[in-house]
């Protein structure tokens, strides 16, 4: 794995994953169950384009999502401060071809994935107590980019408990992610040549 030391969201950040699929778009590519998603054609298209030299399309943001991003730097300082230092990190590429942007890394085994919800969403994660379905895809993804051993997801909202929910490494999952990833890559690549 190599790492990109840069900020995140910033122009170098975004290059470095331009036309590469990274672990909070692989629920495009795949299920939480591990099936193709009906998302994925469409996001290969988007890839293709990045790697054929399009700059990567605005995402949609409104007053939550930038709320949220706001937050993260606070919900990181908590945790750093309560569990365990963290070290900011860029851009990861794996070796195959696939990425992931976590939120830190954790000593030499962990990493951190944040969320910074609305606040009804919020007090639903903190009811639940578990990772929500919709992030498995990217907590698992940044396992498997990464090797590392466990992704504490947070879930942050200012002046409420936070959640920290340990994920551990999910290797049935993590092996058919990769099988997927790499089906993918192996396509993606034989579009670009097609069209180059």
């Amino acid at each position: 794995m190599k790492i990109i030391e840069c900020e995140q969201r910033s122009a170098e950040w975004h290059q470095a994953r331009s036309g590469v699929p990274s672990a909070s778009e692989f629920d495009k590519i795949v299920t939480s169950y591990g099936s193709p998603s009906k998302q994925r054609q469409k996001y290969m298209y988007e890839l293709v384009g990045q790697k054929l030299g399009a700059l990567p399309e605005e995402s949609y943001t409104n007053k939550a999502i930038e709320n949220g991003i706001l937050r993260e730097a606070e919900a990181r300082e908590m945790y750093s401060r309560d569990v365990k230092p963290v070290t900011q990190v860029g851009f990861c590429i794996h070796d195959e071809g696939y990425g992931a942007s976590p939120d830190g890394l954790v000593e030499e085994d962990g990493l951190v994935e944040i969320k910074c919800p609305i606040l009804s969403t919020h007090i639903e994660y903190l009811i639940k107590q578990k990772l929500p379905t919709d992030y498995v895809q990217q907590v698992q993804g940044q396992l498997l980019v990464t090797g590392r051993k466990y992704n504490d997801f947070i879930s942050f909202f200012p002046n409420l408990r936070p959640l920290v929910v340990r994920v551990y490494r999910d290797e049935k999952f993590i092996s058919l992610l990769r099988k997927e990833l790499l089906q993918f890559i192996k396509e993606l690549n034989e579009l670009y040549e097609r069209l180059k």
